[in-house]
Protein backbone atom coordinates (compact mmCIF):
# COMPACT_ATOMS: atom_id res chain seq x y z
CA UNK A 1 0.00 0.00 0.00
CA UNK A 2 1.28 3.47 -0.91
CA UNK A 3 2.24 5.49 2.17
CA UNK A 4 0.21 8.68 2.70
CA UNK A 5 2.35 11.51 4.05
CA UNK A 6 1.49 14.89 5.52
CA UNK A 7 4.07 17.61 6.11
CA UNK A 8 4.16 19.93 9.12
CA UNK A 9 6.25 23.07 8.68
CA UNK A 10 6.89 24.35 12.19
CA UNK A 11 8.65 27.71 12.33
CA UNK A 12 9.78 29.27 15.58
CA UNK A 13 11.56 32.51 16.32
CA UNK A 14 14.99 30.82 16.22
CA UNK A 15 14.57 27.83 13.90
CA UNK A 16 12.19 26.00 11.61
CA UNK A 17 11.81 22.42 10.49
CA UNK A 18 9.84 20.30 8.04
CA UNK A 19 8.40 17.19 9.70
CA UNK A 20 6.91 14.42 7.57
CA UNK A 21 4.33 12.16 9.17
CA UNK A 22 2.41 9.03 8.26
CA UNK A 23 0.30 6.46 10.07
CA UNK A 24 1.68 2.97 10.53
CA UNK A 25 0.17 0.27 12.78
CA UNK A 26 -2.10 2.90 14.39
CA UNK A 27 0.92 5.02 15.30
CA UNK A 28 1.94 8.44 14.02
CA UNK A 29 5.47 8.20 12.65
CA UNK A 30 7.31 11.52 12.56
CA UNK A 31 10.45 12.25 10.54
CA UNK A 32 12.42 15.48 10.36
CA UNK A 33 13.54 16.04 6.77
CA UNK A 34 14.77 19.64 6.83
CA UNK A 35 15.85 22.20 9.42
CA UNK A 36 16.88 25.83 9.10
CA UNK A 37 17.85 28.77 11.28
CA UNK A 38 15.49 31.69 11.77
CA UNK A 39 16.54 34.96 13.29
CA UNK A 40 15.59 38.59 13.67
CA UNK A 41 17.51 41.02 11.47
CA UNK A 42 18.76 44.13 13.27
CA UNK A 43 19.69 47.30 11.38
CA UNK A 44 20.19 50.65 13.11
CA UNK A 45 18.46 49.19 16.16
CA UNK A 46 15.32 48.20 14.20
CA UNK A 47 14.32 44.53 14.50
CA UNK A 48 12.65 42.91 11.50
CA UNK A 49 11.85 39.57 9.84
CA UNK A 50 13.15 38.72 6.38
CA UNK A 51 10.00 37.01 5.10
CA UNK A 52 11.54 36.37 1.68
CA UNK A 53 14.30 34.32 3.32
CA UNK A 54 11.68 32.51 5.40
CA UNK A 55 9.67 31.60 2.31
CA UNK A 56 12.80 30.37 0.53
CA UNK A 57 13.43 28.00 3.44
CA UNK A 58 9.84 26.74 3.20
CA UNK A 59 10.48 25.95 -0.47
CA UNK A 60 13.83 24.27 0.30
CA UNK A 61 12.11 21.88 2.69
CA UNK A 62 9.35 21.12 0.18
CA UNK A 63 12.03 20.23 -2.38
CA UNK A 64 13.64 17.91 0.17
CA UNK A 65 10.43 15.85 0.35
CA UNK A 66 10.65 15.34 -3.41
CA UNK A 67 14.36 14.47 -3.21
CA UNK A 68 13.73 11.64 -0.73
CA UNK A 69 10.71 10.35 -2.61
CA UNK A 70 8.16 11.10 0.11
CA UNK A 71 5.70 13.50 -1.44
CA UNK A 72 3.05 14.76 1.01
CA UNK A 73 -0.67 14.88 0.34
CA UNK A 74 -0.88 18.06 2.37
CA UNK A 75 1.18 20.77 4.02
CA UNK A 76 0.46 22.83 7.15
CA UNK A 77 2.43 25.81 8.47
CA UNK A 78 2.53 27.08 12.05
CA UNK A 79 4.62 29.92 13.49
CA UNK A 80 4.83 32.17 16.53
CA UNK A 81 2.04 34.71 17.03
CA UNK A 82 1.52 38.51 16.88
CA UNK A 83 3.74 39.31 13.87
CA UNK A 84 2.23 40.04 10.47
CA UNK A 85 2.67 41.26 6.90
CA UNK A 86 0.88 44.13 5.15
CA UNK A 87 0.52 43.90 1.37
CA UNK A 88 -0.24 46.64 -1.13
CA UNK A 89 -2.70 46.41 -4.02
CA UNK A 90 -0.15 44.43 -6.06
CA UNK A 91 0.36 41.94 -3.21
CA UNK A 92 3.85 43.31 -2.58
CA UNK A 93 5.12 43.42 1.00
CA UNK A 94 5.02 46.84 2.62
CA UNK A 95 8.39 46.73 4.34
CA UNK A 96 9.68 46.50 6.93
CA UNK A 97 8.06 43.47 8.57
CA UNK A 98 8.71 44.34 12.21
CA UNK A 99 9.61 41.68 14.76
CA UNK A 100 7.75 41.59 18.05
CA UNK A 101 10.94 42.35 20.00
CA UNK A 102 11.34 45.77 18.36
CA UNK A 103 11.51 48.51 20.99
CA UNK A 104 9.03 50.81 19.20
CA UNK A 105 6.21 48.73 20.66
CA UNK A 106 6.62 50.20 24.15
CA UNK A 107 5.52 53.67 23.02
CA UNK A 108 2.79 52.34 20.71
CA UNK A 109 1.12 50.42 23.53
CA UNK A 110 0.91 53.67 25.51
CA UNK A 111 -0.68 55.46 22.54
CA UNK A 112 -3.36 52.78 22.09
CA UNK A 113 -4.14 52.65 25.80
CA UNK A 114 -5.07 56.35 25.72
CA UNK A 115 -7.78 55.49 23.17
CA UNK A 116 -8.88 52.11 24.55
CA UNK A 117 -7.85 51.44 28.15
CA UNK A 118 -6.33 47.99 28.54
CA UNK A 119 -9.12 46.86 30.88
CA UNK A 120 -11.70 47.53 28.15
CA UNK A 121 -9.59 45.82 25.50
CA UNK A 122 -9.13 42.76 27.72
CA UNK A 123 -12.86 42.56 28.45
CA UNK A 124 -13.56 42.34 24.71
CA UNK A 125 -10.61 40.27 23.46
CA UNK A 126 -9.39 38.36 26.52
CA UNK A 127 -5.71 38.83 25.65
CA UNK A 128 -3.25 39.76 28.39
CA UNK A 129 -1.19 42.89 28.03
CA UNK A 130 2.07 42.57 26.13
CA UNK A 131 3.73 45.51 24.41
CA UNK A 132 4.22 43.42 21.26
CA UNK A 133 0.54 42.51 20.74
CA UNK A 134 -0.48 43.16 17.14
CA UNK A 135 -3.11 45.70 18.15
CA UNK A 136 -0.27 47.96 19.32
CA UNK A 137 2.11 47.25 16.43
CA UNK A 138 -0.59 48.20 13.92
CA UNK A 139 -0.92 51.64 15.49
CA UNK A 140 2.58 52.37 14.23
CA UNK A 141 1.45 51.46 10.71
CA UNK A 142 -1.52 53.79 11.05
CA UNK A 143 0.68 56.67 12.21
CA UNK A 144 3.24 56.12 9.44
CA UNK A 145 0.60 55.92 6.70
CA UNK A 146 1.54 52.35 5.80
CA UNK A 147 -1.92 51.09 6.77
CA UNK A 148 -3.66 53.53 4.43
CA UNK A 149 -2.02 51.97 1.36
CA UNK A 150 -2.30 48.38 2.59
CA UNK A 151 -4.87 46.12 0.93
CA UNK A 152 -4.18 42.91 2.88
CA UNK A 153 -3.25 42.01 6.46
CA UNK A 154 -1.90 38.50 6.99
CA UNK A 155 -0.26 36.89 9.99
CA UNK A 156 3.10 35.30 9.12
CA UNK A 157 1.76 31.76 8.44
CA UNK A 158 -1.20 33.17 6.49
CA UNK A 159 1.26 35.06 4.30
CA UNK A 160 3.36 31.95 3.65
CA UNK A 161 0.18 30.05 2.74
CA UNK A 162 -0.72 32.84 0.31
CA UNK A 163 2.66 32.55 -1.41
CA UNK A 164 2.15 28.80 -1.82
CA UNK A 165 -1.46 28.91 -3.02
CA UNK A 166 -2.43 32.41 -4.09
CA UNK A 167 -5.27 32.20 -1.54
CA UNK A 168 -5.60 34.59 1.42
CA UNK A 169 -7.13 33.13 4.57
CA UNK A 170 -6.90 34.45 8.11
CA UNK A 171 -6.66 31.64 10.65
CA UNK A 172 -8.44 31.87 14.00
CA UNK A 173 -5.87 30.77 16.62
CA UNK A 174 -3.12 33.07 15.36
CA UNK A 175 -5.58 35.92 14.84
CA UNK A 176 -6.49 35.83 18.54
CA UNK A 177 -2.92 36.83 19.40
CA UNK A 178 -3.62 40.20 17.77
CA UNK A 179 -5.79 41.19 20.77
CA UNK A 180 -8.44 42.21 18.24
CA UNK A 181 -10.69 39.12 18.16
CA UNK A 182 -13.86 39.30 20.25
CA UNK A 183 -14.17 36.45 22.77
CA UNK A 184 -17.93 36.16 22.23
CA UNK A 185 -18.22 36.41 18.45
CA UNK A 186 -14.86 34.77 17.61
CA UNK A 187 -14.51 37.43 14.89
CA UNK A 188 -12.38 40.54 14.56
CA UNK A 189 -13.87 43.12 16.93
CA UNK A 190 -15.35 45.94 14.86
CA UNK A 191 -15.63 48.29 17.83
CA UNK A 192 -11.91 47.98 18.61
CA UNK A 193 -11.01 48.44 14.94
CA UNK A 194 -13.31 51.48 14.65
CA UNK A 195 -12.03 53.21 17.78
CA UNK A 196 -8.42 52.84 16.69
CA UNK A 197 -9.19 54.02 13.17
CA UNK A 198 -7.82 50.88 11.57
CA UNK A 199 -8.75 50.01 7.99
CA UNK A 200 -11.78 47.67 8.25
CA UNK A 201 -11.21 45.92 4.93
CA UNK A 202 -8.00 44.37 6.27
CA UNK A 203 -9.82 42.22 8.82
CA UNK A 204 -11.97 39.48 7.33
CA UNK A 205 -13.67 36.20 8.21
CA UNK A 206 -11.56 33.86 10.33
CA UNK A 207 -10.99 30.22 9.40
CA UNK A 208 -10.76 27.32 11.82
CA UNK A 209 -7.90 24.77 11.91
CA UNK A 210 -8.62 22.02 9.40
CA UNK A 211 -9.76 24.44 6.69
CA UNK A 212 -8.44 23.79 3.18
CA UNK A 213 -6.52 26.80 1.87
CA UNK A 214 -5.85 25.50 -1.63
CA UNK A 215 -3.36 23.67 -3.81
CA UNK A 216 0.12 24.85 -4.78
CA UNK A 217 0.19 27.45 -7.55
CA UNK A 218 1.59 26.35 -10.90
CA UNK A 219 4.77 28.29 -10.13
CA UNK A 220 5.28 26.48 -6.83
CA UNK A 221 4.53 23.11 -8.44
CA UNK A 222 7.17 23.78 -11.08
CA UNK A 223 9.72 24.77 -8.44
CA UNK A 224 9.22 21.90 -5.97
CA UNK A 225 8.24 19.20 -8.47
CA UNK A 226 4.80 18.20 -7.17
CA UNK A 227 1.42 19.44 -6.03
CA UNK A 228 -0.04 19.29 -2.51
CA UNK A 229 -3.00 20.71 -0.62
CA UNK A 230 -2.27 23.42 1.95
CA UNK A 231 -4.35 22.92 5.10
CA UNK A 232 -4.65 25.25 8.07
CA UNK A 233 -3.40 23.63 11.25
CA UNK A 234 -3.73 25.70 14.39
CA UNK A 235 -1.26 28.16 12.86
CA UNK A 236 -0.22 29.57 16.22
CA UNK A 237 2.45 27.15 17.39
CA UNK A 238 1.21 26.92 20.97
CA UNK A 239 -2.32 26.10 19.82
CA UNK A 240 -0.86 23.28 17.72
CA UNK A 241 1.27 22.08 20.63
CA UNK A 242 -1.74 21.86 22.95
CA UNK A 243 -3.39 19.48 20.47
CA UNK A 244 -0.66 17.01 21.46
CA UNK A 245 -1.58 17.12 25.18
CA UNK A 246 -3.37 13.92 26.27
CA UNK A 247 -7.06 14.33 27.09
CA UNK A 248 -7.03 14.52 30.86
CA UNK A 249 -9.91 16.75 31.81
CA UNK A 250 -10.17 19.82 33.97
CA UNK A 251 -7.58 18.86 36.57
CA UNK A 252 -4.71 18.87 34.09
CA UNK A 253 -2.64 21.87 32.99
CA UNK A 254 0.08 22.26 30.38
CA UNK A 255 3.31 24.10 29.78
CA UNK A 256 4.34 24.49 26.17
CA UNK A 257 8.01 24.91 26.92
CA UNK A 258 10.33 26.56 24.44
CA UNK A 259 11.67 30.08 23.98
CA UNK A 260 8.51 31.07 25.82
CA UNK A 261 6.75 28.95 28.43
CA UNK A 262 2.99 29.08 27.91
CA UNK A 263 1.28 27.71 31.01
CA UNK A 264 -2.45 27.18 31.20
CA UNK A 265 -5.57 25.08 30.79
CA UNK A 266 -8.07 24.67 27.98
CA UNK A 267 -11.49 26.15 28.76
CA UNK A 268 -14.72 26.39 26.79
CA UNK A 269 -15.39 30.05 27.66
CA UNK A 270 -13.02 32.98 28.01
CA UNK A 271 -12.21 34.07 31.56
CA UNK A 272 -12.10 37.87 31.62
CA UNK A 273 -13.03 38.77 35.18
CA UNK A 274 -12.10 37.83 38.76
CA UNK A 275 -8.43 37.39 37.80
CA UNK A 276 -7.26 38.22 41.33
CA UNK A 277 -4.88 40.86 40.02
CA UNK A 278 -3.00 38.31 37.91
CA UNK A 279 -2.22 38.44 34.19
CA UNK A 280 -3.75 35.74 31.98
CA UNK A 281 -4.74 35.44 28.35
CA UNK A 282 -7.53 33.67 26.47
CA UNK A 283 -5.96 32.62 23.19
CA UNK A 284 -7.92 30.69 20.59
CA UNK A 285 -7.93 26.91 20.42
CA UNK A 286 -9.67 24.48 18.06
CA UNK A 287 -13.48 24.41 17.96
CA UNK A 288 -13.58 27.99 19.31
CA UNK A 289 -12.30 26.90 22.72
CA UNK A 290 -9.71 28.94 24.61
CA UNK A 291 -6.30 28.41 26.12
CA UNK A 292 -6.48 30.21 29.45
CA UNK A 293 -2.78 30.79 29.91
CA UNK A 294 0.02 33.18 30.57
CA UNK A 295 3.34 33.85 28.86
CA UNK A 296 6.42 33.19 30.98
CA UNK A 297 9.84 34.14 29.61
CA UNK A 298 10.80 30.45 29.30
CA UNK A 299 14.05 29.09 27.89
CA UNK A 300 14.80 32.45 26.23
CA UNK A 301 16.88 33.52 29.23
CA UNK A 302 18.85 30.26 29.30
CA UNK A 303 19.34 30.31 25.50
CA UNK A 304 20.90 33.76 25.71
CA UNK A 305 23.11 32.81 28.65
CA UNK A 306 24.24 29.69 26.77
CA UNK A 307 25.29 31.84 23.81
CA UNK A 308 27.33 34.09 26.07
CA UNK A 309 28.96 31.43 28.24
CA UNK A 310 29.48 28.75 25.61
CA UNK A 311 29.20 25.09 26.48
CA UNK A 312 26.56 22.55 25.56
CA UNK A 313 23.08 22.22 27.03
CA UNK A 314 24.25 19.10 28.85
CA UNK A 315 27.36 20.74 30.29
CA UNK A 316 25.44 23.73 31.60
CA UNK A 317 22.60 21.70 33.13
CA UNK A 318 25.11 19.37 34.80
CA UNK A 319 26.90 22.41 36.23
CA UNK A 320 23.56 23.75 37.46
CA UNK A 321 22.76 20.42 39.12
CA UNK A 322 25.99 20.64 41.13
CA UNK A 323 25.36 24.25 42.14
CA UNK A 324 24.29 25.12 45.67
CA UNK A 325 23.20 28.62 44.69
CA UNK A 326 19.47 29.11 45.38
CA UNK A 327 18.89 32.78 44.56
CA UNK A 328 15.93 33.48 42.29
CA UNK A 329 14.62 36.39 40.23
CA UNK A 330 11.44 37.42 38.43
CA UNK A 331 11.89 35.93 34.95
CA UNK A 332 9.14 38.12 33.51
CA UNK A 333 10.80 41.47 34.17
CA UNK A 334 11.16 43.56 31.02
CA UNK A 335 14.93 43.74 31.63
CA UNK A 336 15.17 40.12 30.44
CA UNK A 337 13.10 40.63 27.28
CA UNK A 338 15.86 41.69 24.88
CA UNK A 339 19.03 42.73 26.75
CA UNK A 340 22.38 43.10 25.03
CA UNK A 341 23.98 41.10 27.86
CA UNK A 342 21.69 38.58 29.58
CA UNK A 343 24.27 37.50 32.18
CA UNK A 344 24.79 41.10 33.27
CA UNK A 345 21.02 41.70 33.32
CA UNK A 346 20.59 38.78 35.74
CA UNK A 347 23.48 39.86 37.94
CA UNK A 348 22.29 43.47 38.02
CA UNK A 349 18.86 42.32 39.17
CA UNK A 350 20.37 40.59 42.21
CA UNK A 351 22.71 43.50 42.97
CA UNK A 352 19.84 45.99 42.88
CA UNK A 353 18.01 43.87 45.47
CA UNK A 354 21.07 43.70 47.71
CA UNK A 355 21.65 39.99 47.04
CA UNK A 356 24.96 38.43 46.03
CA UNK A 357 24.54 37.57 42.35
CA UNK A 358 25.53 34.28 40.69
CA UNK A 359 28.87 34.35 38.88
CA UNK A 360 29.73 30.82 37.77
CA UNK A 361 27.99 29.12 34.85
CA UNK A 362 26.46 26.54 37.19
CA UNK A 363 25.14 29.15 39.62
CA UNK A 364 23.70 31.33 36.86
CA UNK A 365 21.93 28.41 35.17
CA UNK A 366 20.66 26.96 38.44
CA UNK A 367 19.23 30.35 39.32
CA UNK A 368 17.43 30.45 35.96
CA UNK A 369 15.89 26.99 36.41
CA UNK A 370 14.84 27.64 40.01
CA UNK A 371 13.33 30.98 38.99
CA UNK A 372 11.37 29.40 36.13
CA UNK A 373 10.07 26.63 38.39
CA UNK A 374 9.04 29.22 40.95
CA UNK A 375 7.18 31.17 38.28
CA UNK A 376 5.43 27.98 37.12
CA UNK A 377 4.35 27.22 40.69
CA UNK A 378 3.00 30.73 41.23
CA UNK A 379 1.05 30.55 37.95
CA UNK A 380 -0.48 27.15 38.74
CA UNK A 381 -1.65 28.43 42.12
CA UNK A 382 -3.16 31.45 40.38
CA UNK A 383 -5.06 29.31 37.89
CA UNK A 384 -6.41 27.17 40.72
CA UNK A 385 -7.63 30.24 42.58
CA UNK A 386 -9.30 31.79 39.53
CA UNK A 387 -10.95 28.64 38.15
CA UNK A 388 -11.69 27.08 41.53
CA UNK A 389 -10.15 23.78 40.44
CA UNK A 390 -7.11 21.96 41.77
CA UNK A 391 -4.39 21.02 39.31
CA UNK A 392 -3.25 17.44 39.77
CA UNK A 393 -1.23 16.83 36.60
CA UNK A 394 1.05 19.16 34.66
CA UNK A 395 2.00 18.21 31.09
CA UNK A 396 5.26 19.77 29.93
CA UNK A 397 5.46 19.60 26.15
CA UNK A 398 7.85 20.91 23.53
CA UNK A 399 11.64 21.17 23.47
CA UNK A 400 11.86 22.40 27.06
CA UNK A 401 10.34 19.14 28.29
CA UNK A 402 13.81 17.57 27.85
CA UNK A 403 15.21 19.68 30.71
CA UNK A 404 15.05 17.07 33.47
CA UNK A 405 16.47 19.39 36.12
CA UNK A 406 13.87 22.09 35.48
CA UNK A 407 11.13 19.43 35.37
CA UNK A 408 12.19 18.07 38.75
CA UNK A 409 12.29 21.55 40.31
CA UNK A 410 8.81 22.20 38.91
CA UNK A 411 7.38 18.95 40.30
CA UNK A 412 8.90 19.64 43.72
CA UNK A 413 7.78 23.27 43.99
CA UNK A 414 4.32 22.90 42.43
CA UNK A 415 3.57 19.61 44.19
CA UNK A 416 1.89 18.13 41.11
CA UNK A 417 2.44 15.06 38.96
CA UNK A 418 4.59 16.19 36.03
CA UNK A 419 4.44 14.40 32.69
CA UNK A 420 7.18 15.33 30.20
CA UNK A 421 6.59 15.02 26.46
CA UNK A 422 6.02 14.77 23.67
CA UNK A 423 9.03 16.84 22.64
CA UNK A 424 7.75 17.53 19.13
CA UNK A 425 4.32 18.62 20.36
CA UNK A 426 3.86 21.50 17.92
CA UNK A 427 4.63 19.43 14.84
CA UNK A 428 2.44 16.60 16.16
CA UNK A 429 -0.48 18.98 16.71
CA UNK A 430 0.05 20.43 13.23
CA UNK A 431 -0.01 16.90 11.77
CA UNK A 432 -3.14 16.05 13.78
CA UNK A 433 -5.12 18.87 12.17
CA UNK A 434 -4.10 17.68 8.71
CA UNK A 435 -4.96 14.04 9.43
CA UNK A 436 -8.45 15.03 10.62
CA UNK A 437 -8.98 17.38 7.66
CA UNK A 438 -8.04 14.60 5.23
CA UNK A 439 -10.34 12.13 7.06
CA UNK A 440 -7.38 9.87 7.76
CA UNK A 441 -8.33 10.09 11.45
CA UNK A 442 -11.89 10.68 12.66
CA UNK A 443 -11.35 13.50 15.18
CA UNK A 444 -8.94 15.05 17.67
CA UNK A 445 -9.94 12.63 20.42
CA UNK A 446 -8.64 9.85 18.20
CA UNK A 447 -5.41 11.68 17.36
CA UNK A 448 -4.75 12.19 21.09
CA UNK A 449 -5.12 8.43 21.67
CA UNK A 450 -2.69 7.79 18.83
CA UNK A 451 -0.22 10.29 20.29
CA UNK A 452 -0.17 8.42 23.62
CA UNK A 453 0.64 5.25 21.70
CA UNK A 454 3.21 6.88 19.42
CA UNK A 455 5.50 9.15 21.42
CA UNK A 456 7.50 9.07 24.63
CA UNK A 457 5.72 10.70 27.57
CA UNK A 458 7.46 10.18 30.93
CA UNK A 459 6.46 10.88 34.51
CA UNK A 460 9.08 13.02 36.24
Amino acid sequence: MKMEYVLAIDIGASSGRHMLAHIENDKIILEEIYRFDNYIDVSDGVKTWNVKRLYNEVINGLKKAKDIGKIPLSVGIDTWGVDYVLLDGNDEVLSPVYAYRDEKNYKLSEDVSKIIPFEKLFERTGIEFAVFNTVYQLYGDKKSGKMSIAESFLMIPDYLNFLLTGVKKQEYTNATTTAMVNVKTHCFDEEVIDKLGYKKSLFNELSQPGTIVGEFTEEVQAEVGYNATVILPATHDTASAVLAVPDGGRREAYISSGTWSLLGKEVSRAVTDNLKGMSFSNEGSVNFNFRFQTNIMGMWIFQNVKKQLGGSFRELTEAAEKSEYTGTFDVNKKEFFAPDDMVKAIQNDFTERGITPPYTAGDICNSIFLSLAGSYNKTIRGIEEILGEKTEVLHIIGGGSQNKLLNSYTAKLAKVKVMAGPVEATAIGNVSAQLVALNLVENFSETKKMILNSFEIQEV
